[in-house]
């Protein structure tokens, strides 16, 4: 199989070199000094001790490619309507676009039965950029657990975690998610595939719309938050209106509030992208993070006070910072 990594930094390095490793024809799409380190040396994945060379294909420009079975979205989620135009090279006839980000894609709406089936969530894809260019058909959803980070030009380090939950937008067990799972766990990763993804997305999302911006706002850890009383019960109150919103849309969650906010604690001293986003000057996911719920709490008439007042303080605190558009 020919798979493209669409923004090899940090998730994307890990998920490219592990699947060069295990054999697959991998091509990253990276830019910069990382780029031309991959290039002049491979990429070295550190990785449970160990220091691993990979020698994927490399390169900046789509078109140097051509087209893929996969394409593996990496990017912050405000990245993808930008490059969307350029990535058009690489999707044949049959190429799936993986989104393996944070917050809320795009296609979310598309082949979710019931009266919001093809909503256009406008702070995802305000002009339906992203709608049009890679429509749902094209998306397979995947939920990203593990948390890595580019270290130096050309190297990537995986802390924890190997889980990429992967599923269809309509729910069935496709041929091209069984394939792409079928590779991930070769390349050593737990990649199932998930009836109900937008579950999984949710959960997910529950951590990100809540402990981002109070990290943001606090520059606490995921551990000095939730273990502050005032910043937990902040924490608390968000994902309860987060939770009503998806169960209004049809979300089932397999887990309660309080064991959620656990797992974010257990992860430790850990300062959230969001927060390392804001101190090194970078754009801030907010949109598909915060304001995507804030939207579908409209949407479907559920009052979230908690999750428009902090959405309100954050982004007012990127905007001072140049983090979040004027």
């Amino acid at each position: 199989m020919k798979i493209c990594i669409y923004g090899a930094g940090a998730i994307g390095g890990l998920v490219g070199a592990q699947l060069a490793l295990a054999g697959e024809d991998v091509t990253l799409i990276a830019r910069g000094p990382h780029l031309a380190a991959i290039r002049a040396s491979g990429l070295t994945l550190r990785t449970e001790g160990k220091e691993l060379l990979a020698r994927p294909r490399a390169t900046s420009d789509p078109q140097e490619a051509g087209p893929q079975d996969y394409v593996i979205v990496t990017l912050k989620a405000h990245s993808v309507a930008a490059v969307a135009a350029a990535m058009q090279p690489l999707l044949g006839p049959d190429t799936a676009v993986v989104t393996a980000m944070n917050g809320v894609p795009w296609w979310y709406f598309y082949k979710l039965a019931g009266p919001h089936e093809g909503y256009r969530i406008r702070c995802v894809d305000p002009d339906g950029t992203l709608g049009r260019l890679i429509p749902g058909e094209r998306c397979l959803g995947c939920v990203v657990y593990p948390a890595a980070e580019v270290v130096s030009p050309g190297v990537v380090e995986h802390y924890y975690g190997n889980r990429f939950m992967l599923g269809e937008p309509d729910g069935s067990k496709s041929a091209r998610a069984t394939r792409l799972s079928e590779a991930l766990t070769r390349a050593g990763f737990k990649a199932p595939v998930r009836p109900r993804i937008r579950d999984d997305i949710w959960v997910k999302l529950w951590g990100n719309l809540s402990f981002n911006p109070v990290s943001a706002l606090t520059t606490g850890t995921l551990a000095g938050i939730a273990g502050d009383p005032g910043t937990r019960a902040v924490i608390r109150r968000m994902m309860a209106e987060a939770e009503a919103v998806g169960t209004a849309l049809g979300v089932k969650f397999g887990v309660d509030i309080e064991t959620r906010i656990g797992w974010a604690a257990d992860i430790g001293e850990h300062r959230t992208s969001m927060l390392q986003d804001l101190e090194l000057g970078r754009p801030m996911e907010i949109d598909a993070l915060v304001t995507a719920v804030a939207e579908m709490g409209d949407l479907v008439g559920v009052d979230t006070p908690f999750i428009d007042t902090v959405l309100a303080l954050v982004v007012q605190r990127a905007r001072m910072a140049g983090c979040y558009p004027k």
